[in-house]
């Protein structure tokens, strides 16, 4: 694949929305509460419509072919995402419970619903392939890690201050999740598809119209997260950033070749691996009001990361494939 068309139709685009988006918010045009509006039109509009439109118009070869791309999107992110939990938890003395889990959340976890389209789509195209791996790492990172960095953290700042948290079922987190169209809206378009009922294609474009404002929205509303937030490097902000651009698609890439993946399904996955960490881990740190400094120094660094990273990764998966 060509690197410089990677960059030109992938990196360049995102950086300049994103940079708009920053300015916009370092002038005054939007705050930092615009952006979470802007993050509700994304996650419960555009990406749901997104994510079905596309998934209803594979096949039951599609999904059965994506078997193994579900099993290593699963075992290769909550890995690593545990991996972060324990490290930040055991390494750093200063460090509670709940700052692991919110590093975990952030650091652990790709923002493949803000992202996933906007770097996909203009790599890989238009298809159902890249709406299924979107859906699936967004069900992995909604569904499952999102819960599971709750529970870590309500149990910490429950052990640091009894009675400071309710006592809820360990299920509720993830009722949760699926309530989100995000998380039920690609489980029905599966259904739909294994099911085998036809989908009308004159029904598309009323979906297509807000599909297509998700990654712009998003990558604009990522910017002005970006300037409404202070930015402090430092070691632990710089290790997160290397877990989540090293680790985490170098994890899932060793799996995919393992289980000898789709070599499609495979690049796809490695770079939704390499992007930046999720937004809703910020969300939740700034919500909890835990180890929001540190967390969004690592998520801005890890964004100007993946500039460099994307094509990278790209250029070592190939030549991985090759090889094997």
């Amino acid at each position: 694949m060509d690197i410089s068309h990677v960059i030109l139709y992938a990196i360049v685009p995102i950086i300049v929305v994103m940079l708009a988006g920053y300015i916009s918010g370092k002038k005054g045009a939007f705050s930092g509460e615009d952006a979470k509006k802007f993050n509700k039109v994304v996650l419960d509009f555009a990406l749901p419509a997104a994510l079905f439109v596309s998934i209803v118009q594979a096949s039951r070869e599609d999904l059965v072919k994506d078997i193994k791309l579900t099993i290593v999107s699963a075992v290769g992110i909550m890995a690593c995402f545990m991996a972060v939990y324990f490290v930040f938890k055991y390494c750093f003395k200063k460090n509670t419970g709940a700052d692991a889990a919110v590093s975990a959340l952030i650091s652990g976890s790709p923002t493949i619903g803000f992202l996933g389209f906007a770097v996909l789509e203009p790599i890989f195209g238009t298809s159902p392939s890249v709406a299924l791996v979107v859906a699936i790492v967004g069900i992995v990172v909604n569904a499952i890690g999102i819960p599971v960095g709750l529970s870590l953290m309500n149990a910490s700042l429950e052990k640091q201050n009894p009675g400071s948290t309710k006592k809820e079922s360990a299920w509720k987190p993830v009722l949760h999740a699926l309530e989100q169209p995000v998380a039920w809206a690609p489980i029905l378009a599966v259904i739909w598809v294994v099911v085998g009922i036809p989908w009308p294609k004159e029904l598309s474009p009323s979906f297509d119209l807000i599909a297509k404002a998700n990654a712009s929205m998003a990558v604009f509303s990522a910017g002005i997260t970006l300037s409404a937030i202070k930015i402090q490097i430092n070691w632990q902000a710089i290790l997160g950033s290397i877990m989540k651009m090293i680790l985490m698609p170098a994890v899932v890439l060793i799996l995919g070749l393992v289980f000898k993946m789709d070599p499609l399904n495979l690049k796809m996955l490695v770079v939704a691996a390499a992007l930046p960490p999720a937004f809703s881990g910020i969300i939740i740190a700034d919500e909890y009001n835990t180890y929001v400094a540190t967390g969004t120094s690592s998520l801005t660094l890890s964004v100007i990361l993946f500039i460099g990273f994307c094509p990278l990764w790209i250029w070592i998966t190939g030549l991985c494939l090759n090889a094997f």
